[in-house]
């Protein structure tokens, strides 16, 4: 009788396991994912409360490079430059990742073209040298500034 209650609890133990582990690895994944799709969405917002009452041609702050410079591989990092997020289009969108001295992801850059932007964050989750892409679109026209539905992303769980 014991050995059939033991079967049954490994069964029960073994059921729970195989839906538990997999839930656990999506949500970790999904939640190191938050950084760069939270991070360029206040990016869009700033931007767009930017270009509010700007003309076309000065709707958007000047292009940032990739900031960091190197994007993290395989962990979050504190910023080896404390002022690293001191670029103009970062202070003109009030943008930083993570607080001072709060270890972070990704890394983000802001292209301004013509009338619209490209804003960026690229992150390196798994190390292994291959980089995720996450970019936002936002334009300038007739109407006022706004951003483009949708997000475009690459290779997500790099």
């Amino acid at each position: 009788m014991r050995a059939l209650e033991a079967g049954i609890g490994v069964a029960v133990l073994g059921s729970v396991l195989a839906v538990a582990v997999p839930t656990f690895v999506r949500n970790m994944s999904s939640s190191r994912l938050v950084e760069a799709t939270s991070g360029l969405a206040r990016i869009d917002e700033h931007a767009l409360a930017y270009a509010s009452g700007r003309p076309c041609a000065d709707a958007f702050p000047a292009s940032a490079p990739l900031t960091p410079a190197i994007v993290p591989r395989g962990k979050a990092v504190v910023d080896a430059d404390p002022n690293a997020w001191q670029h103009a289009t970062w202070v003109a969108l009030d943008f930083r990742p993570a607080p001072p001295n709060v270890a972070h992801s990704y890394a983000f850059a802001f292209d301004q073209k013509p009338a619209s932007f490209v804003a960026h964050a690229h992150g390196d989750l798994d190390g292994n040298g291959t980089t995720s892409t996450f970019e936002t679109r936002g334009k300038c026209g007739a109407d006022g500034a706004s951003i483009a539905p949708g997000m475009y992303v690459e290779a997500e769980y790099e």
